[in-house]
């Protein structure tokens, strides 16, 4: 495992961090536990040191999870990062009762890095009002945090007025080949990077569609052309690494062979180690995969919950994966109809449903219009009888 240093303290971080996000699930929908702690604790003990959570990551039981994941030594060895929710923070009192609940849930006294979760303007203007710099002080002074940061999901002109707005140690943006302009960027990483943060990056594989082993049409033409072979995987996380400004960045291990492959691949990303000539196939690719891809998603889940019932991500994940992959076109179409009908999702969650009440693009870090874009959705999946499909299947389970 390779380490980088936090610039404001010295101190060493894994280049690879674990994101709590998407942790490994059982068929009723709830976190398998036996198998998210044994992931957990297996990259602790290959030298993974940052453990990453926050307030709404599966319902809450992110954080109980990884802090039960914790116990039998492992605290002693890890740093954890957490985040206040600041979307439901009404009062500066709140700010004090999330983090308590948050120590709580965890099972700790302090949490390492604690995140002012997902700002951009606005919300970073109505959270300073209502006392949130006090927050991180008075925090910092009780040793219930040790380090302050913030993660972004704004617009570049907003990114620079908040990283100096307070003295952060660190921040968290979403980076990856495809967002180099996108949210901070590349401009809001050297910035950060020269005002002496730390800068955690998110969302390296876009919600991993830029990981698949089978690349879209063209693109794994692109990446064949260079002279040392790498899996998809490896290219989109060498590529972020490649930039000496990052220093951890995170990636949401849900699989026994995810942790085994990054883990690896975080053995050996130096920083600035790409030829110009892979760069240049990076952007080739990068090209290509805008040129193929319908809805900018990852997946992220920060849309949800839809008061129409609508299963957003999923949705545009399935779009996005026929658009891209048209060997799973139909596969796709068929996934849509199952997934999202009552009998698999419990009720009825299907694009046409959305009455565009706009809620959800208000909460979009991609700044997606999502009720347009389901509206395409709808269009592609739903020429197709439904329940026609559900009810066929079914039969057939039964037979």
């Amino acid at each position: 495992m390779l380490y980088r240093n936090i610039p404001a303290t010295g101190e060493k971080l894994s280049i690879l961090g674990f994101g709590a996000m998407r942790l490994p699930m059982t068929e009723d929908g709830a976190i398998d536990e036996k198998r998210a702690i044994a992931q957990m604790r297996k990259a602790i003990d290959k030298g993974v040191n940052y453990l990453d959570t926050a307030w709404p990551y599966h319902g809450g039981e992110s954080e109980v999870v990884l802090g039960k994941a914790l116990r039998d030594g492992y605290r002693e060895k890890v740093n954890i990062a957490d985040k206040l929710p600041q979307w439901l923070v009404e009062s500066r009192q709140d700010m004090d009762a999330y983090l308590d609940e948050q120590l709580k849930r965890l099972g700790v006294d302090c949490i390492d890095y604690y995140l002012v979760h997902a700002v951009e303007g606005n919300s970073w203007d109505r959270v300073e009002k209502l006392g949130v710099k006090d927050f991180l002080d008075k925090a910092l002074e009780s040793g219930k945090i040790r380090y302050a940061g913030f993660s972004f999901h704004g617009v570049a002109k907003d990114f620079t007025r908040i990283a100096d707005a307070y003295p952060w140690t660190f921040c968290q943006i979403q980076y990856n080949f495809l967002d180099t302009e996108n949210q901070a960027g590349t401009a809001g990483l050297k910035y950060a990077s020269s005002r002496g943060m730390a800068v955690m990056i998110m969302e390296p594989l876009r919600g991993g569609n830029l990981s698949s082993p089978v690349p879209p049409d063209g693109v794994q033409e692109i990446w064949d052309t260079a002279e040392t072979s790498r899996p998809p995987v490896e290219w989109a996380l060498r590529w972020v690494w490649n930039h000496p400004e990052v220093t951890v960045v995170l990636s949401g291990m849900n699989d026994d062979a995810q942790v085994d492959q990054n883990i690896a691949i975080a053995s050996e990303a130096m920083p600035e180690s790409l030829t110009e000539q892979e760069l240049t196939i990076v952007d080739k690719v990068a090209n290509k995969y805008k040129e193929l891809m319908q809805v900018g998603c990852t997946g992220c889940a920060y849309c949800m919950p839809c008061p129409a019932g609508v299963r957003i991500p999923t949705c545009f994940e399935l779009f996005n994966t026929a658009s891209m992959f048209k060997e799973k076109e139909e596969m796709s179409k068929f996934q849509y109809a199952l997934m999202l009908s009552g009998e698999f999702a419990g009720e009825p969650s299907y694009a046409s449903q959305c009455v565009e009440c706009g809620q959800c693009a208000e909460h979009c870090p991609q700044h997606i219009s999502i009720p347009e874009e389901l509206v395409r959705v709808k269009d592609f999946f739903e020429q197709q009888d439904m329940q026609k499909i559900v009810d066929s299947f079914m039969s057939n389970r039964k037979d």
